[in-house]
C-alpha cells in the first residue's frame, strides 16, 4: 500500500469510525460544505450524461460530447473556484496545526489535483469531438465523478470536523469573512 492510499484509508476509517458528520460546523466551513451540495448536483449530471455515451444510449455521439464538454467546462470552472479557496484559506489555518506535506491536507491537495487532471484530459480530448473515442473519453468524467464523491465525503466527515476542532474563534471568523463572501455563483 502506498502513502497517499494509507492515508485515504485512514481518513475513511476516521470517519466511519469517529460519527464526525454530527459535528456542528461554523459559518465559513457551512459555506463549504454547502457548496458540495451544489457540486454534487452538477457533477452527478455530468457523470449520468458520460454513462449514457459510454452505454451507447445516445443517438448522437457528437452531440452529446459537445454537451457533455460545455457543462463540463462550467462545472471546472466552479470547482477550481471551490478549490482554490479550500486550498488557500482553509488548508492553510490547519496546516499551522497539522502540517501540509503529508497527512489529510497533502491528501485532499492530491485529490483536487486528480480531478482537475480528469477534467483536463477530458476537455482536451473532446476539442476534436472525435465520436471514435467518445466512451474513453466519458470515461475520465466517471473518474473525476467517482474521486470527487469519496473526496467530498472525506471533506465533510473528517477535515471539516477536525477544523471545526482545531480553529480559533478567531480564525473561524476569518474563514467565514474569505470564503462566505467569494461563495460559489
Amino acid at each position: 500500500m502506498t502513502k497517499k492510499e494509507g492515508i485515504h484509508m485512514e481518513m475513511l476509517h476516521c470517519a466511519m469510525v469517529g460519527g464526525a458528520s454530527d459535528v456542528a460546523l461554523c459559518a465559513g466551513l457551512n459555506q463549504l460544505k454547502n457548496e458540495h451540495r451544489h457540486l454534487n448536483e452538477r457533477k452527478r449530471a455530468l457523470y449520468e450524461t458520460a454513462g449514457q455515451i459510454i452505454n451507447g444510449e445516445l443517438e448522437n455521439k457528437r452531440e452529446a460530447l459537445d454537451a457533455l464538454r460545455k457543462g463540463t467546462e462550467s462545472f471546472s470552472a466552479q470547482l477550481k473556484h471551490h478549490a482554490e479557496r479550500e486550498e488557500n484559506v482553509l488548508f492553510t489555518m490547519m496546516a499551522r496545526y497539522i502540517g501540509r506535506e503529508n497527512g489529510p491536507i497533502a491528501m485532499m491537495e492530491y485529490e483536487h489535483d486528480e480531478a482537475e487532471k480528469y477534467i483536463e484530459i477530458f476537455l482536451n480530448g473532446t476539442k476534436i469531438m472525435d465520436e471514435d473515442q467518445a466512451e474513453v473519453l466519458a470515461s475520465y468524467i466517471v473518474q473525476m465523478y467517482e474521486l470527487l464523491t469519496n473526496h467530498f465525503f472525506k471533506e465533510e466527515n473528517v477535515l471539516f470536523p477536525m477544523a471545526e476542532k482545531l480553529l480559533s474563534a478567531a480564525e473561524k471568523d476569518e474563514l467565514e469573512e474569505k470564503v462566505c463572501t467569494t461563495g460559489l455563483q
